[in-house]
Parts: C-alpha cells; structure tokens; sequence
C-alpha cells in the first residue's frame, strides 16, 4: 500500500521489485534489464525546475535512476504556467515539491532528495556527495555564479554536466568525469568573479549568458528578445514545446552518459 498525502489517496500496488520490473517492461529493449539494473544505482542531481522539471519527470518515467536531487528556491508562479506542467492549485508551492509529487506519482519507490532553498556555497557540497557522489548533474538554474559554481564542484568531484538551453533544443555536455580541467561552457566565457556574479540584475547577466548559449547560433527570437530583458520583459523567455523537447533530450543524454554509451 502507498499513500499519498497530499490528495489522501491510499493505493495498492505490487511490491518493487514486481512493480519496477511490470513498469519498465515497455523499455525493453531500447534499455536492456542489465541497463536497467545499473540505472537504478545511479544519483542523478538535478539544478532549477522549470526545464528541470522536464528533464526530472522525463527520467523518472524511464527508470533513469535509483535517486534524484533536485535543487530550487522557488515557487510557483503564474507565470510559470507558461511551461511548467501542473495545475493552478498547486501556485505557491515550492516547485520541489511539485516536481518530487510528480515523480512519486509515478514510481513511489524512487528516491527523491530535496534542497528547496535551491543551491547555494553553503550547501553544493552535500548536493554532489551527501550519501554518495552525483553520476551525473543537469544544470537548468539562472543563476550565472551558481552555473559557474556547479562547474567548479562538477570538475572537482569529476561530474558529468549536461545544460540544455530552452532554445533549438541545443545541449552542452561538459564530461569532467573523463577530464576535470576542461574550459567552462566550452571555453565560451572568462569565467569572473562569483560575488560580483551574485548581484548582478538580469539585465546586466545577458554578456555572460549569451555566450553560454551561443551567441552567433543562438534563434533570432531569442537574441531580439535579450535586448528586452529589464524593459518589456523581467527575464529570458521559454516556451513550453522548448521545455518538453528539452526535458526528452537530455533525459536521452544523460541516460546515455550513465550507461557509457556513444554520445555524438
């Protein structure tokens, strides 16, 4: 029996290993039982939860993992409802909460670890070891120090890192694991100083968000729409088709990156 609390719903259900095996028999053989077996041993961690919560929910279904740390200071927003997918009730949750729901929902026997004051100096390092190091880490955040911050701890702990951009379903893969001195974002940026980074306003972050996206490559929508940000409009814009087709395609990646399969 599981029981959720929050819609008070008390379900009976096989036991997990009985559930696990009927619930992924439709992967077969797109992901072998051995693969499956395997990903069930790896931690997934998991920055900002709006292409995050894609990305989350994505690999969730799959069976992608045995635990997930997902990382968010916020709550929901209306304006979020533009891509993140839950309902009107749920305004003013944490978005931990709702993503952590979701998932459980599907698979209670999923671990799901929560930092809901998102990821800050004080607590990166428990993201990335508290009960055994990441296999993989998906940054979705905002934050410019806080993606330069996760880089340092991914090169550090030799992390894999997977950024999707929101934007002509572009990914970067930055594999630490295989050498922890690789240039950040590519070697786009000069990475400066995290405190100044801090307080910067969204308009003063777009210099250095633009090259973490690509700046020449980058759709022309979103290029016209970074000369708003701070005017017409308070930050970067996302659509919902970008986050859906985000969330599959790095749920793809990093399920490839914890099998050690070909990546291209």
């Amino acid at each position: 029996w599981v029981y959720y609390p929050w819609n008070n719903h008390l379900i009976h259900i096989l036991d997990e290993e009985e559930f696990a095996r009927v619930r992924t028999s439709r992967n077969k053989y797109k992901i072998t039982g051995a693969e499956q077996a395997l990903l069930s041993t790896k931690k997934v961690g998991v920055i900002g939860l709006s292409v995050g919560q894609s990305v989350s929910v994505c690999m969730a279904m799959e069976r992608s993992f045995g635990e997930l740390r997902i990382a968010d200071f916020d709550s929901l927003d209306l304006s979020n409802l533009n891509r993140i997918h839950t309902g009107i009730q749920h305004l003013g949750l944490p978005k931990t909460i709702i993503t952590a729901r979701e998932i459980l929902s599907h698979d209670p026997f999923l671990k799901v670890t929560l930092f809901h004051e998102g990821i800050t100096h004080e607590n990166i390092d428990a993201f990335f070891s508290e009960g055994g190091v990441l296999d993989a880490v998906v940054d979705e955040c905002d934050s410019v120090d806080i993606k330069i911050l996760c880089r340092m701890k991914a090169s550090q702990y030799r992390v894999p890192l997977v950024m999707e951009m929101s934007d002509r379903c572009m990914v970067d893969v930055e594999r630490y694991d295989k050498d922890p001195n690789l240039p950040m974002f590519q070697g786009g940026i000069e990475v400066p100083d995290l405190k100044q980074l801090s307080a910067l306003t969204n308009e003063q972050k777009i210099p250095y968000m633009l090259p973490m996206v690509g700046a020449s490559t980058i759709s022309a929508r979103l290029k016209a729409s970074a000369t708003e940000v701070g005017s017409s409009i308070s930050t970067w814009p996302q659509l919902a088709s970008a986050v859906v087709m985000g969330g599959g395609v790095t749920a793809d990646v990093v399920r490839r990156i914890l099998l050690d399969a070909p990546i291209e």
